[in-house]
């Protein structure tokens, strides 16, 4: 051998075949690409069934599941509210105008996006929604309606005191303060409220357009 010479590497033998491996189904291909009604074969729907994933699930209607994600929003600004700031916030119209802006942004940036995701097609949570739409005008609007939810809770509130006060005399009636499961459901029965408003005014203005 020559010096200059430099020895050939040595190429291990293959062990196996491996070329099966890498082989096209062309047929399977083939019953895909000219797949069609015709040639595409049946299924009963207790088969298909077998497939879903919420198959043997109890699933909750639209509007039971839009009204407990309202109520469990409201509930919470109640408690880190009223309950966490009321301990450091002496004055009761600084923490109601909190409570409006604190509601107005959890509306605007929580709500919305937790409602969007129960839809079942796009755009089916704009009727559970005062304001829709995804804009800085809609984060506005949605900060005075949060002072629109708590003006109507507080006046539910005074009124229901004050039928407690009529219903038992003068001396010692019982107060209903304020406390998340109350809360929730009086900041959800106003929200629904001025949604239902917004609904009737919208098909008053398109009975008149039609006629």
């Amino acid at each position: 051998m020559n010096k200059n010479e430099r020895p050939k590497a040595v190429t291990p033998a293959k062990s196996s075949d491996t070329s099966s491996y890498f082989q096209l189904h062309t047929q399977a291909v083939e019953d895909l690409v000219t797949a069609s009604k015709e040639n595409t074969p049946e299924y009963s729907k207790e088969e298909l069934e077998k497939y879903r994933s919420s198959k043997g699930k109890f699933k909750l209607p639209e509007w039971l599941k839009v009204l407990l994600i309202k109520f469990w929003f409201h509930g919470a600004i109640c408690f880190f509210v009223f309950w966490g700031l009321g301990l450091y916030v002496a004055d009761q119209l600084d923490m109601y105008f909190i409570a409006a802006i604190i509601t107005g942004m959890v509306t605007d940036l929580l709500l919305r996006h937790f409602l969007r995701f129960t839809e079942s097609l796009p755009g089916g949570a704009n009727r559970w929604m005062m304001v829709a739409q995804k804009s800085t005008m809609g984060f506005f609007l949605n900060l005075m309606y949060g002072f629109v939810i708590i003006f109507l809770v507080v006046t539910a509130y005074t009124l229901i005191n004050m039928a407690l006060a009529a219903v038992f005399g003068g001396g010692n009636p019982p107060f209903l303060g304020v406390e998340p499961l109350m809360y929730g459901l009086l900041c959800t029965g106003a929200d629904q409220f001025c949604i239902a408003i917004k609904h009737l005014c919208q098909s008053i203005l398109r009975d008149a357009k039609a006629k």
